[in-house]
């Protein structure tokens, strides 16, 4: 299936999918007002599970949105600011 469509309508596909709930943007916002943020730090911003942020943090992983930096026994995690500006400049094209 991806042989019929560009690499940039795969990658904004992408970004679009990870940015296709609230609670994501949510965290997104969070860690956009922040250096990093362990899990443990964003259930307390946000009323969900723990288990339920994590899913969502692999998705926003998964899209090249974030990033998490292991210091153990945490994973500490932030805008992958490469991507999140890629992610801008594509989505900004898309829609003009």
């Amino acid at each position: 299936m991806k042989d019929n469509y560009s690499e940039d309508s795969i990658q904004i596909a992408a970004f679009c999918k990870a940015l296709g709930h609230p609670a994501r943007i949510t965290i997104l916002k969070l860690l956009l007002s922040k250096d990093s943020c362990i899990c443990g730090d964003i259930v307390k911003e946000i009323p969900l599970a723990q288990s339920t942020v994590s899913q969502h943090l692999k998705e926003l992983k998964k899209a090249g949105l974030i990033q998490g930096n292991i210091t153990p026994p945490q994973v500490k995690y932030c805008i992958n600011k490469e991507n999140w500006k890629l992610a801008k400049e594509a989505l900004k094209t898309f829609l003009q």
